[in-house]
């Protein structure tokens, strides 16, 4: 006999749940993601690498989700949404055990790379199922609530990370093993959640690295791009870079301080994209790329003062600007795709986003043993100003949106 379908009431609870599980996903990932930050400066003494390699240890997890983007990005539109998070969820717990027992600089590589192709796989099928999952009386709930959980994530990893340094007596284990064990019960619950996508055929042609846009989405993610670009350059700066910084520049080494900086710039983007979600997408993109530019500017101008309370209030609207550019790129592109191109859609948008956020940081790590860490930071930002301000123009002048 075959199975019945659930009620509408039962396929609407399941829906809730659903969408409830994404959000908790996408948090959990950045988490995962941010959360090595704050240890790489300890593994440096432990295991013995130069300032140089921490960009190459970040470099390969941006390279490795790159590259699963490009491969597998779309995979969700093909053997289902379920299947694709359990592998990712999967993965993640592996990369998080292998980076807690690395003992050395190729371990810590290994373990980068697998959460690298892991969040690959898992991110655009994450935000697909988001979509297709949003409450059906609240238009625009999957939107907001996309953008929003991977801020708070980011933020989250980062603090929990320091307050494990400065005040458990194993901070790997609470830290690592905690998110292992987290991933591990996602794996097999996402199976209990009604499945989305349609499964279109051509899995192994879909395989072939490349990035696929649906036609109607194409003018809006190219006029939306510069203001992507710049967004995530600036998470990549402060990633990277914003514990040196602090330490260096200001002269405060303490594990707590160091993770405020991505507290801060998580945060204040995760709280103006909630407060902008009744406000019109192409507004909340000017005020982005404008906030974005002159928050930037501001934090230079405090590194290069030696003020540590401009630095962190340009760090604060950086945080708006990067929160709100990617809020209304996500608000722009969801009613542009089909179910059968979602997935696809969004690989495409976090490989532009990967893009900006790994490739400005290998670059800053090539360049920062030679030039300086503060001469670094500035070139970076002064570019990534210069990125913001395009955006707000192209925006401000474009004749549609």
């Amino acid at each position: 006999m075959p199975t019945p379908s659930p009620s509408p009431a039962a396929a609407l609870s399941l829906g809730g749940a659903g969408f409830a599980f994404t959000l908790a996903g996408a948090f959990f990932m950045m988490a995962g993601a941010a959360a090595p930050t704050l240890f790489y400066p300890v593994l440096q003494q432990q295991i013995g690498f130069s300032p140089a390699m921490i960009s190459a240890i970040f470099a390969i997890y941006a390279a490795a989700l790159l590259a699963a983007l490009l491969v597998v990005g779309s995979v969700s539109d093909h053997i289902g949404r379920r299947p694709a998070l359990s592998l990712g969820f999967a993965g993640l717990a592996l990369a998080v055990l292998l980076f807690w027992q690395a003992d050395s600089v190729g371990g810590l590589l290994t373990a980068r790379a697998v959460q690298g192709a892991a969040t690959g796989l898992l991110m655009p099928a994450l935000t697909a199922f988001a979509a297709e999952l949003e409450p059906r009386d609240r238009p625009g709930t999957a939107a907001v609530w996309t953008a929003v959980p991977p801020l708070c994530g980011l933020a989250a990893g980062a603090m929990l990370s320091g307050l494990a340094m400065k005040y458990a007596r194993h901070p790997g284990a609470d830290v690592f093993g905690g998110l292992a064990l987290l991933y591990l019960l996602g794996a097999p619950l996402c199976w209990l959640l009604p499945e989305t996508s349609p499964r279109l055929e051509g899995l192994r042609r879909a395989l072939r690295p490349r990035v696929g846009l649906p036609a109607p989405a194409r003018a809006t993610f190219w006029r939306s791009a510069p203001a992507v670009f710049a967004g995530w350059a600036i998470g990549g700066l402060y990633l990277s870079l914003g514990t040196g910084i602090v330490s260096q520049v200001f002269g405060i080494r303490d594990p707590v301080a160091e993770a405020g900086v991505v507290l801060l710039l998580a945060g204040t983007g995760a709280l103006s994209t909630f407060v902008s979600r009744r406000v019109h997408q192409r507004q909340v993109m000017l005020t982005g790329t404008a906030t974005l530019a002159i928050g930037t500017l501001v934090s230079l101008l405090g590194m290069q003062t030696g003020g540590i309370t401009l630095y962190l209030l340009g760090l604060g609207l950086s945080g708006v600007g990067f929160g709100t550019c990617f809020y209304g790129t996500i608000r722009s592109l969801a009613p542009l795709a089909s179910a059968e191109t979602r997935g696809e859609m969004f690989a495409a948008l976090y490989t532009l986003s990967y893009l900006a956020f790994g490739l400005p940081t290998i670059i800053a790590g090539l360049i920062a043993p030679q030039a300086g860490l503060l001469a670094t930071a500035t070139g970076y930002g002064l570019i990534v100003a210069l990125a913001a301000a395009v955006a707000w123009g192209w925006r401000r002048f474009a004749t549609q949106d």
